[in-house]
C-alpha cells in the first residue's frame, strides 16, 4: 500500500520538527566546555537561522485551498507554527549573540541587530510571557482568518547607544527599586554603563556587579568618570564663586519671573514626566476633559430626538402610520463590535495608584468627536501588568461598564469617519492625594476604504499611538523603516510583539438586533445589552412628541417622570444595570407572545422603572456618582440591591427611607431644553 501524501501543512510541521532537534542539539553542544570552534557554531547557527527563514516563507504562502485533505482548526494551527518558528528564530538569536566576542558586541562596529538582539534577552521572560497570555486570551475567543496580521509592520522605539565608545557611564540621581521582571534597582550615586536607549523612557543599564536591567533615563546623570567630574567641579567652585555672587544679585529678579511663569504654565503630566512617573506618549485624557464640560458628550444628550433644521419637526424620530410604531432609521454606520484585549500597554510608574484602566470610544472623523464618548472598563492582572482584557467570566449579569460588546450608530457622511479609542486610566498620586486622567495612548479604525466602501467585519489588531489624535507627530510612533533599523520577517515579528496594540472585532448586526438598532438616533454609541430598554425609551418618547401633543407647535412641559429622569440613569451605569435586573426578572413572567408586544413592553417600562430605579435617582441616602472611586461605588452598591428598594409606592411613602427635596424636573419632560438642535 502506498504511503499517504502529506499536505503542505503537515509538511511544515515535520521540517519544523527536524528544525527544532538541531537547534536543540546545537545548543547543547554550545554548552559543552570542551565544545569545538566557535566559528563552526557560529556558522551551523547561521545555516539553521536561514532555514527557518526559509520555513517561515513556505508557510506564509500556504492557504486552507493547499491541503490535499480537510484539516481541522486550519488557521489555528498555522498559527501555532509560526509561533514555533519564532521561538526558534529567538533561540538562534540568543545562542549567535553568546558566541559573538565581547569586543565585538561593545565596539563601533556592533551591528544593530545584536545590539537588539541584547535588549529583547534582558527582558524576554517578562515580554513573552505578556504575549503568550494576551494571544492565548484572544485565541480562546475568536479566530483570526487574517493570517498576516502578525507580520504587521513594526512601530517598536528602540535607539540603541550612538557613542562610538560603545557603553556610556551614568549616575545615579536617586535610588529606584525594581518593580517588573527585568527592571535593574539602583542606588543614589551609583555609576552605571548605559548599554542601549529607549525613546519609551526605560534604558538598559549594567552595574559594576554585572547586573543588567531597565531603568528610567530621568534618574540618570551622564558622567563620564566621577571622581574627575568631582575634582574638577571642586577646582571650579573656587574661581566661579565670586563671579556668581555678583551676577546673582542682577539676574534675581529676571530669573524669579522666569521661574515663576514656567511654575504656572506647567502641568500635572508634565511633572509627572519629570518624575518619570508616566512613560513617554501618555498625556492627560483628551475624551475625559470633554465628558467633564458638561452634557454634549454623554448619552443623556444623544438619546433625545434631534429637531430638524426648521426647528418644528423631529429630524430622526417619526412614526409609522400603519403600526402606531416608531419609524425604524437606517443610518451610515450600523455595526456591534467587541473589545477583546490590550497587550504591551505601559504602567505608570511609582508614586501613582491607578484605579481605573478603560477604554473610551466615539465616533471620529478625524477633527472632532461625532458622537457621546462610551467608556468600557478593564480587566488587570497583576501577573501580566501590561494586559488588559474586557468582559470578564462571572456569575450573574454582567455589569455594562465591563461589558465589551458595543453598538455604534452615526450618520456622518465623512470619508474620515471611523472609531476612535483612547486607553486611560485614573490615578491618585500618593504624596499628595490629588486625582487626575491619562491617556496611555489611541488608536483609531477608518470604517471606509478610499473607495468609500465599508472595510470588512473582522477582527481588527490596531496599533496604539502615544499623545493624542491631534498632535501630528508621538513619541510612541515610529516606523520599522527606519535607518538602520532591521527589516526582515523575522525581526518585523519581534518587533511587532513589543507593540501596544488593541485587538476589536467587528460584527455585523443580526436582524433581531438590526431592528431595535435602527429604532435608536442617528447617532449614539453604547454598552450592547441596554439597546432593548433604549429602544422601548425611544417607543415612549415617541408616544409623547407625536401622538400625544395637542399640536406639533406645543412646547409645553409634558408630566412623565419616566421621559424626565432616564437620560439621567443613562449616565449611571450601576442604575442602569438595577434596571437591567428588574427588566430581565419581569419579562421571564412574560408570555412569549407579550414580549413582541410594544404596548405590553412600554407598559413594563413603566412599571419596573419607578418600581427600581427611579427612587433611587433621587434618594438622599445614595452619594452622587464618582468616577472611579471606590468607597462611593461600593455605599451606591449596597443602596440600590438593598431589599428595601423593591417597591415603588411604599418607598416613596415610607417615614423611614429621606429623599431629595422635590424639583419640578423631577416629573417634567422641557422639550425645548431636552432636545437636541
Amino acid at each position: 500500500m502506498p504511503p499517504k501524501r502529506r499536505g503542505p501543512l503537515q509538511t511544515v510541521q515535520r521540517e519544523t520538527d527536524d528544525i527544532k532537534r538541531k537547534v536543540d542539539a546545537l545548543v547543547q553542544h554550545a554548552a559543552e566546555p570542551d565544545a569545538s570552534d566557535k566559528t563552526e557554531t557560529m556558522e551551523r547557527c547561521k545555516e539553521l537561522q536561514r532555514a527557518v527563514e526559509e520555513i517561515m516563507k513556505t508557510l506564509k504562502k500556504l492557504s486552507k485551498a493547499d491541503e490535499l485533505a480537510p484539516v481541522g482548526n486550519y488557521d489555528q494551527c498555522k498559527r501555532e507554527e509560526e509561533k514555533r518558528l519564532l521561538t526558534l528564530y529567538e533561540r538562534l538569536q540568543s545562542l549567535a549573540l553568546q558566541l559573538q566576542p565581547h569586543d565585538e558586541m561593545a565596539g563601533p562596529s556592533s551591528s544593530q541587530r545584536d545590539q537588539e538582539s541584547e535588549k529583547e534577552n534582558s527582558d524576554e521572560e517578562d515580554v513573552s510571557s505578556e504575549d503568550e497570555d494576551a494571544e492565548e486570551e484572544v485565541e480562546d475567543n475568536y479566530d483570526n482568518d487574517d493570517d498576516d496580521d502578525n507580520a504587521d509592520s513594526g512601530d517598536e522605539d528602540i535607539s540603541p547607544t550612538a557613542s562610538g565608545q560603545g557603553s556610556v557611564s551614568y549616575i545615579a540621581l536617586s535610588a529606584f527599586t525594581g518593580e517588573e521582571e527585568g527592571d535593574l534597582s539602583i542606588q543614589k550615586g551609583e555609576v552605571l554603563k548605559v548599554l542601549s536607549k529607549n525613546k519609551d523612557g526605560w534604558w538598559l543599564a549594567q552595574n559594576s556587579r554585572g547586573q543588567k536591567g531597565l531603568v528610567p533615563k530621568t534618574f540618570l546623570k551622564t558622567s563620564s568618570s566621577p571622581q574627575d567630574s568631582e575634582r574638577k567641579d571642586e577646582d571650579e567652585d573656587e574661581g566661579e564663586s565670586e563671579e556668581e555672587e555678583e551676577e546673582e544679585e542682577s539676574s534675581k529678579t529676571s530669573n524669579w519671573n522666569t521661574v515663576r511663569k514656567a511654575v504656572t504654565e506647567i502641568d500635572a503630566t508634565d511633572v509627572l514626566s519629570a518624575m518619570g512617573a508616566i512613560p513617554p506618549g501618555f498625556r492627560p485624557s483628551t475624551l475625559s476633559r470633554l465628558l467633564e464640560e458638561g452634557r454634549s458628550y454623554r448619552a443623556s444628550h444623544f438619546i433625545q430626538p434631534k429637531l430638524s433644521q426648521s426647528q418644528l419637526s423631529f429630524k430622526d424620530l417619526h412614526m409609522d402610520p400603519d403600526t402606531g410604531k416608531v419609524h425604524g432609521r437606517p443610518s451610515r454606520v450600523s455595526l456591534t463590535l467587541t473589545l477583546w484585549s490590550c497587550r504591551m500597554i505601559p504602567s505608570p510608574g511609582v508614586g501613582l495608584q491607578v484605579l481605573s484602566r478603560h477604554i473610551r470610544l466615539c465616533a471620529f472623523n478625524g477633527n472632532e468627536v461625532l458622537s457621546n464618548i462610551h467608556t468600557v472598563r478593564a480587566t488587570y492582572n497583576s501577573k501580566s501588568p501590561k494586559t488588559w482584557s474586557f468582559s470578564p467570566r462571572m456569575t450573574g449579569m454582567l455589569p455594562c461598564l465591563l461589558d465589551g460588546d458595543c453598538f455604534l450608530r452615526c450618520d456622518s457622511e465623512s470619508p474620515d469617519l471611523g472609531i476612535l479609542f483612547e486607553l486611560g486610566v485614573t490615578y491618585i498620586r500618593n504624596s499628595t492625594g490629588e486625582r487626575g486622567d491619562l491617556s496611555c495612548g489611541w488608536a483609531f479604525l477608518k470604517l471606509f476604504d478610499e473607495s468609500g466602501a465599508p472595510i470588512a467585519l473582522r477582527t481588527q489588531e490596531l496599533t496604539v499611538h502615544g499623545g493624542t489624535p491631534f498632535e501630528k507627530e508621538s513619541d510612541m510612533d515610529t516606523t520599522s523603516t527606519k535607518r538602520g533599523y532591521p527589516t526582515g520577517v523575522f525581526q518585523q515579528m519581534l518587533l511587532s510583539r513589543k507593540i501596544p496594540k488593541l485587538v476589536v472585532k467587528l460584527k455585523s448586526v443580526n436582524t433581531r438586533s438590526r431592528e431595535l438598532l435602527n429604532l435608536l438616533p442617528d447617532t449614539i454609541v453604547g454598552s450592547l445589552s441596554t439597546v432593548h430598554l433604549l429602544a422601548t425609551y425611544r417607543q415612549i418618547l415617541a408616544d409623547a412628541l407625536l401622538l400625544d401633543r395637542v399640536t406639533m407647535y406645543n412646547a409645553d412641559l409634558i408630566c412623565s417622570s419616566v421621559l424626565a429622569s432616564f437620560p439621567d440613569v443613562l449616565d449611571q451605569p450601576d442604575l442602569m444595570d438595577a434596571f437591567r435586573k428588574s427588566w430581565t426578572e419581569s419579562e421571564s413572567n412574560l408570555r412569549r407572545s407579550d414580549k413582541r408586544d410594544i404596548n405590553v413592553l412600554k407598559q413594563m417600562f413603566v412599571s419596573v422603572y419607578m418600581g427600581s430605579v427611579f427612587t433611587l435617582l433621587y434618594s438622599a441616602a445614595m452619594p452622587a456618582p464618582c468616577w472611579a472611586d471606590e468607597e462611593v461605588e461600593s455605599q451606591r452598591a449596597r443602596i440600590i440591591y438593598s431589599p428595601s428598594q423593591k417597591t415603588s409606592v411604599e418607598t416613596l411613602l415610607s417615614s423611614q427611607c429621606s429623599h431629595q427635596a422635590f424639583d419640578i424636573t423631577q416629573v417634567s419632560y422641557d422639550l425645548i431644553s431636552s432636545a437636541q438642535h
